[in-house]
Order: C-alpha cells, then sequence, then structure tokens
C-alpha cells in the first residue's frame, strides 16, 4: 500500500498524529502490534495539561472528554500531617488539569478514526523499517498470516519504549541518557467515589503516597515501594492500612475506602533519546523519552511531540519546507528536558530516600515547605504542573 506517512504504534501519539495530518490533508497508515481492546482498556496516565486539553479540543476531539472529564485547579501536598494547597489557576493567570484517563482518551481516537475511514490495523507482527535514509522508506509488517508493505514518504515511530523504532536508528548515530530510581510505585484502583476534588501528594516518612481519580466513582491511589516488590504479599488490607498511615493528616481526611479492582507496580526512570529523528524516521513519544510520573507529563510529552510533527509535515507537502522538520528533534527536545528536570525534582522531592543519609532527607522536607509557603516556588511549580504554553 501507498501512503504519506507511516505510524507504527496507535497508544495516544500514534493515533492523534493520524488525526492532526488527516485535518491538513495528509494521508496516513497506523499500524499496531497490540489488539484494539489492550489499547483502549490499558489504565493509565490521567492528568492532562491545558495545551493536552487545548489540542484536543481544536482538533475536535474533545467533546466526552469536557463531559467526562474531571477539571483541576490546584493539588495539595502533605506533609507533616498537614495540607498544602498549590493554587495553580490562581499562580498561572486560569490555567488548569483535567483528569481523563489516557484509555479514554485512546477510545475518542480510535472512534474517530473509524468515523473518518483512517487506515489502521491492530495485532500486526514481524515489523521492520527499512530504507529510512532515502526518499523512499518502507515498512513491513504481517496482519492475519499475510505480509504487507507500505510505500511512504516518512515513518512516525511511536510505539513506546520497547517498540522497534527506536531500534532501527543505528546505535553510534543515538546518544541516550537515563536515570533508574532505587523506588517504584504499587498502584491501585479501588471502585470508590473520590473523597476530594484534587490530587494530593502525600511525602511520609514510610514512603510517597498519591491519591488521585479516574472518575466519579473510581479512585487511584499510589504507595511507593521497592522496583522489584511481590504484589503477592500485598493483601488488600495491607494496603489500605498503609495508605491510611501515609495519608494521616490533623484535619482528619482519607480517601474513602472500596474494592480493588487492579494492582500493579510501576518502575519509576527517566530515559531520554536525542535525536528524535534519523533520515526519513521521527520518534514521538515514550519512544524517544520517559519520564518518572510523578510530574505527570508522560501522554502530554506524546501530545507536545506530534503536535510539533503535524505542523513540520503540513509545512513540508504544503508549502515545500524542510526546515521544521530539519528542526523537529531540536525543538521537541527543549520540552523534554523541561518535563524531565520537572518529573525529577517532583520525584526527588517527594520520595524519602532509604538508602541516604538523613540530611538528604531533611533537604527534601526544606525543599516541601519552600514550595509550600514562598508564592515564587510555588508559580515555579504550578506553571510546569499545568504545562508550559505552545508556541504560536
Amino acid at each position: 500500500m501507498r501512503t504519506q506517512v507511516a505510524i507504527v504504534g496507535a497508544g495516544p501519539a500514534g493515533l492523534l498524529l493520524s488525526h492532526l495530518l488527516r485535518l491538513q490533508g495528509i494521508h496516513s497508515v497506523v499500524i499496531e502490534t497490540r489488539s484494539r481492546d489492550y489499547c483502549e482498556n490499558r489504565v493509565r496516565a490521567g492528568v492532562l495539561e491545558q495545551g493536552t486539553v487545548d489540542t484536543l479540543n481544536e482538533a475536535g476531539l474533545g467533546e466526552r472528554m469536557q463531559r467526562e472529564g474531571l477539571l483541576h485547579h490546584g493539588i495539595e501536598l502533605l506533609f507533616e500531617r498537614r495540607r498544602h494547597r498549590i493554587d495553580m489557576s490562581e499562580l498561572t493567570g486560569g490555567r488548569a488539569i483535567t483528569v481523563y484517563g489516557q484509555h479514554e482518551v485512546v477510545r475518542d481516537l480510535i472512534a474517530a478514526a473509524q468515523q473518518h475511514d483512517h487506515t489502521l490495523f491492530f495485532d500486526v507482527a514481524d515489523v521492520s523499517l527499512h530504507d529510512l535514509k532515502t526518499d523512499h522508506p518502507t515498512v513491513l509488517f504481517t496482519h492475519a498470516g499475510v505480509e504487507n508493505r507500505i510505500d511512504c514518504d516518512y515513518v512516525a515511530g511511536c510505539d513506546g519504549f520497547h517498540g522497534i523504532s527506536r531500534g532501527a536508528i543505528p546505535a553510534d548515530v543515538l546518544r541516550t541518557y537515563e536515570r533508574v530510581y532505587p523506588y517504584a510505585w504499587l498502584g491501585i484502583l479501588a471502585d470508590a467515589p473520590p473523597s476530594a476534588d484534587e490530587l494530593v501528594y502525600a511525602h511520609h516518612e514510610r514512603g510517597f503516597a498519591l491519591f488521585s481519580m479516574r472518575s466519579p466513582s473510581v479512585t487511584r491511589l499510589y504507595l511507593q515501594c521497592q522496583p522489584d516488590e511481590n504484589l503477592a504479599e500485598w493483601s488488600d488490607d495491607r494496603v489500605w492500612d498503609e495508605l491510611f498511615t501515609r495519608f494521616e493528616n490533623d484535619q482528619g481526611w482519607l480517601p474513602a475506602r472500596g474494592p480493588i479492582t487492579q494492582k500493579s507496580v510501576t518502575p519509576m526512570r527517566s530515559f531520554v533519546t536525542e535525536p528524535m529523528q534519523y533520515g526519513r524516521l521521527f520518534l514521538a513519544g515514550d519512544a524517544a523519552h520517559i519520564v518518572p510520573p510523578t510530574g505527570a507529563k508522560g501522554m502530554n510529552l506524546a501530545v507536545a511531540d506530534v503536535r510539533t510533527l503535524s505542523k513540520a509535515l503540513a509545512a513540508r507537502y504544503r508549502d515545500a519546507r524542510e526546515d521544521l522538520l530539519d528542526g523537529y528533534s531540536t525543538h521537541c527536545l527543549e520540552r523534554v528536558w523541561r518535563a524531565e528536570h520537572f518529573s525529577y525534582f517532583m520525584t526527588n522531592m517527594l520520595h524519602p530516600s532509604f538508602d541516604e543519609t538523613p540530611f538528604v532527607n531533611r533537604l527534601k522536607m526544606s525543599e516541601l515547605k519552600y514550595v509550600s509557603s514562598s508564592q515564587a516556588a510555588a508559580r515555579s511549580l504550578a506553571e510546569n504542573y499545568v504545562g508550559l504554553p505552545f508556541a504560536a
């Protein structure tokens, strides 16, 4: 088959890129190794920056998000048994975040793809990329036992950290930067109505905890744990006991308890690949960078990447301009490294370190006190949390 842009990966990055390209008259084909059911039901991130919300609305994808998403104007930091609110909207001129699950975004994107007859293949295998340094790259894959070939002008690698796209770039071209953290998150979904209107980030001597939500009836909670934590040792009662301990506060607030429907352990890693392009291949989202979830930047960076890439491709086809494509990696990495730093800052401040000296943990507490008492420090946190505005 022949298309202008072959997109590898049907997560938020790949699906949104396909949609944005269609709006500008550019044809694409999307292939995905996972099933549609997996893509639509894998529960992951849920905090959308202001710029992500604006992008989805501008693209005609925000109807359900506006109806079902939860608009938040602040977050809370809980430490030394006291809750401290950061009013993000007041500190950023009215900007906010929306809690709306990544899988819900994917569902909306797949529905839009079907409505507009996008070419989309799930359950593919044997994906390989070829001739990336030429004007005619190709993508090979197998679907339903049949070998397929896509002839295209450009390839977008949106297939995540473990996908094949990044590996198609020669090792002597890539530079990678990585930090693996000495802790992980034990996350649960609980059928319980959220007991607070905003996210609560707790720093406790026993470890970090996060109160979040996915809907008016589902709560999302996390506990700091070991990367090799054995989930079999965490009964539901033990999970709730630990959560209630870490969320103890003088105001008497605690998460509402309910049946736990899902448990998982999420490792913590920071990772960046440079450059994010090679010949006619452009990486986007987790294929190029990973952030620890503390800063809520993963999916938002993917949206920023494909927003930039769609504009660069539109300039190429509409005006025969190559400069935006040539500068794609440099442009994206400016935002990536800012988000990496913010995610590192939040992670380092909120997680007590059990393998370091008491001096280090006292520094973390000092940072928390400063952020919650200084308007300048709070504004810096707020503007990074809601997301820096996109360039015009």
